[in-house]
């Protein structure tokens, strides 16, 4: 991915890469999987595999089976070593023959980008490229890559039990958005508090975070790539659900409810004025799509009592900051308003990004970790002590004995007093379940002196935001 803010030009799918050149590396058979979100840059990190190497590109597109068959005789003609005339194959059985041809004594690289789009085109096309892998290209030296946006249709469709190409894949790649970590390395010299809003604004996703300058301040970033009605990202959201989706306005307003705290079943029905059965399958579309998450207390994972919260970063801040202000965008004026309708905001915003952080740190990063984690989640249910509700930010079960971690996370310009390791441990009681807590507080600011004093007890650690963020 391109990358103006240092050296590096391609940052975050260094395990990808190493993984598809040792496949490449078998000189035999191979079949990959990637898929993933649009925008999240798997495209790219197949050409950055591909370069150099001998490779058919063939992007299927929304069009009828006869100009795909096109388009993928026009890939095959582009590929081969010498100069030909560019046939147009008869049927894709014969298009495959030439690909089988080709790749009968040399590596050779098949993409087929977006395979949704080519399925729906000509639906026999699994059976018959699960026909070529059993028998015509079982010999040869083909390194054949499936690659598609459409999240359910390639876990379903492609890597599902049903799918005529189940058991086929030799390599499967989910690609995911960057996390905070190697979103950071795209601003080298922001501090770890500039580092973590970019990321709560862009939520990894690479095409977005192209949009944004290390050079620039986050004010200035803003201003130029969102707040501007003129760039891509502010009308991103819309065109991705006109994009994806029958009815952007129907979406568009559920998203609008959660952004704005609708969190159930039922309120975001409500909001919207749809029955709750139909505003669950949109909201399963949205999910489909990595817009939208079903959460439940990590204790809980079957209630049917679920929340739902906007998964994707850049769609929760859209939805939270330019909604409100789209006067001051159109006109042009929202430099005027900033400091007051989004600088002061941006805390309260961060809280539940630095959650997900927090949790993510727990996951990958954190080399002291008491236990070996078997789930990471949050919790939230009755307190008994008080009768109201209480919610912890982090529960992180251990997979190896009835203990776990429990986390507070505070994205605020102040330390962290005593009394929340005191709320913590009351919470701890009402969720119940462990017979040992670990204690972690996680603070942009750091902590009171009374609890640092208090941190060599063993069940207790603290850590701030800069820590996070050292690696």
């Amino acid at each position: 991915m391109p990358h103006s803010g240092g050296d590096t030009l391609f940052i975050g799918r260094t395990r990808e890469l190493k993984k598809l050149n040792s496949m490449y590396q078998s000189n035999k058979l191979e079949v990959a999987i990637i898929y993933g979100r649009r925008r999240v840059g798997k495209t790219t990190l197949i050409n950055e595999f591909c370069k150099d190497k001998r490779t058919i590109f063939f992007a299927a597109m929304e069009n009828s089976a006869q100009m795909n068959l096109e388009a993928l005789s026009g890939a095959i003609a582009a590929a081969e070593s010498e100069s030909v005339a560019n046939v147009i194959y008869r049927s894709f059985a014969d298009a495959l023959t030439k690909i089988q041809e080709m790749s009968a004594n040399e590596r050779l690289i098949f993409v087929i980008d977006e395979y949704p789009y080519l399925a729906k085109a000509e639906p026999a096309i699994s059976s018959l490229l699960q026909n070529y892998l059993d028998h015509q290209f079982k010999e040869s030296r083909l390194f054949l890559i499936l690659c598609g946006s459409s999240m359910s249709f390639m876990e379903h469709q492609v890597l599902g039990y049903q799918s005529p190409l189940y058991g086929r894949r030799t390599g499967q790649f989910k690609i995911l958005p960057f996390d905070y970590l190697d979103t950071g390395r795209w601003f080298p010299e922001y501090t770890s508090e500039e580092k973590a809003i970019m990321y709560g604004i862009t939520g990894g996703v690479p095409l977005y975070l192209e949009q944004f300058s290390p050079q620039k301040t986050i004010r200035e970033n803003l201003l130029d790539a969102v707040f501007n009605n003129n760039a891509m990202l502010f009308e991103e959201p819309s065109n991705l659900l006109k994009q994806e989706l029958r009815e952007p306005t129907t979406y568009n307003t559920i998203i609008s409810a959660i952004a704005s705290g609708k969190s159930k079943l039922a309120e975001i029905a409500g909001t919207v004025g749809i029955d709750s059965s139909l505003c669950s399958k949109y909201i399963s579309n949205l999910a489909s799509l990595g817009i939208v998450k079903r959460e439940t207390p990590v204790t809980e994972p079957n209630t049917k009592r679920p929340i739902y919260e906007l998964d994707d970063l850049f769609f929760r801040f859209w939805y939270t900051f330019v909604p409100k202000n789209m006067a001051a965008i159109v006109s042009d004026r929202v430099d005027r308003i900033y400091s007051s309708a989004v600088e002061n905001r941006l805390a309260d915003y961060m809280g539940s990004v630095f959650e997900k952080m927090c949790r993510d740190y727990l996951l990958f990063y954190d080399e002291k970790l008491p236990v070996s984690l078997q789930n990471v989640g949050q919790w939230w249910g009755g307190n008994p002590a008080t009768h109201k509700q209480a919610q912890i930010d982090i529960v992180a079960i251990s997979a190896e004995d009835r203990s776990a971690i429990i986390g507070s996370c505070k994205f605020r310009n102040e330390n962290i007093p005593r009394s929340e390791l005191e709320l913590m441990k009351e919470y701890a009681l009402a969720m119940g379940g462990f017979e040992k807590y670990y204690y972690y507080l996680f603070s942009k600011s750091g902590f009171a002196e009374a609890l640092s004093n208090e941190q060599d007890g063993v069940n207790l650690r603290l850590i701030t935001l800069d820590d996070i963020y050292k690696k």
